[in-house]
């Protein structure tokens, strides 16, 4: 290669959930130039019950990302992430980073301004951005021609979802003024790759691509546009779905091919370690489809990214780093 020693690829990471955090770890680790661009649909938990009370960005998903790229002590990390007991009533079940971002949302007049303040505060290495900057409702739109809201409604419904769109929490109806958060787009511009996930496909990836803004800079972007598959099938979200399908629905809701590599597991789930887990959102396996593959004109990259846990299937974070890196290296070299 060559590029200085000392570039840093300038890597933006579009999701939400649990597997967005775990990633951004690794990069950080990695020395990448990093952005997170973080889902605000989330209406379940802690998060929902803040944003239904004080008409705020639902925080849970932002304050995980905060502290997969803080520097600051472990105990400070362990007081945000702490969560409230059960049977403290009014509390039970919220984080206290949850409620410091709030607090700081209505004290500073946004979102925006909030987690600058926090990611100073925590040592953030990177950037912590909202899609938006309002709470959003997603929204499934269903082959039969009928629409449901709201994340938890949606998965609760288990049934195959034809598009997803999000609207403004205080509209009425699919808005088209609904905006990226400030610095989102030239983030996506400005990047040298862009991933998308890992993350559900309805609930942490999509929300965020079908912002108008998102998605024409998605379009437009020069970077390299990586998404990464999901191992498992999810209930309400993907029973039946193969790696095709998941890639499918994630250029149909990109209105084209601009999604330019794919990274799947190639490696088989144990039989009995499905059996065994009592995990509900796993079904089975993502099946494979090779020719379905080439349909969407994306190059397809396969490791073996298995994490096993008890508590689910995962991707391995430093076999997902590796891989990212190499795909960099690979569409950089001059």
């Amino acid at each position: 290669m060559s590029e200085s020693r000392n570039y840093y690829p300038k890597i933006t990471v579009i999701g939400g959930g649990t597997g967005l955090p775990i990633l951004l770890s690794g990069l950080k680790s990695a020395n990448c130039d990093l952005t997170a661009v973080v889902t605000v649909a989330d209406d379940g938990g802690s998060s929902g019950k803040l944003r239904s009370a004080l008409n705020t960005i639902p925080p849970g998903d932002l304050r995980n990302c905060l502290v997969a790229l803080s520097d600051s002590d472990r105990l400070y990390k362990d007081v945000f992430q702490y969560r409230f007991a059960p049977e403290d009533q009014e509390f039970s079940g919220h984080a206290i980073g949850n409620l410091i971002i709030a607090a700081l949302t209505e004290m500073r007049g946004s979102i925006y301004s909030a987690l600058k303040l926090l990611s100073v505060a925590m040592a953030v290495k990177g950037r912590v951005l909202p899609a938006c900057e309002e709470p959003l409702i997603l929204q499934a739109h269903y082959q039969e021609g009928d629409m449901i809201e709201g994340e938890t409604t949606i998965v609760e419904e288990k049934r195959p979802i034809q598009s997803v769109s999000v609207r403004l929490a205080n509209q009425s109806a699919s808005d088209q003024r609904v905006k990226a958060g400030r610095g989102v787009v030239d983030a996506i511009m400005g990047a040298d790759m862009v991933v998308l996930g890992p993350g559900s496909l309805y609930t942490s990836i999509l929300p965020n691509i079908v912002i108008p803004e998102i998605r024409q800079a998605l379009q437009e972007t020069s970077a390299t546009v990586v998404y990464i598959c999901n191992i498992m099938t999810q209930l309400g979200e993907t029973e039946g779905f193969s790696d095709a399908d998941h890639l499918r629905v994630i250029n149909d809701h990109l209105q084209g091919h601009y999604v330019d590599a794919c990274l799947l597991n190639r490696t088989t789930v144990p039989y009995e370690y499905i059996e065994n887990n009592e995990v509900l959102d796993y079904l089975v396996q993502v099946s494979h489809d090779r020719q379905a593959l080439k349909d969407q004109e994306a190059e397809i990259i396969g490791w073996d990214f298995l994490n096993l846990k008890d508590s689910g299937v995962y991707h391995d974070k430093d076999k997902l780093v590796q891989a990212l890196i190499q795909v960099y290296r690979d569409h950089h070299q001059h």
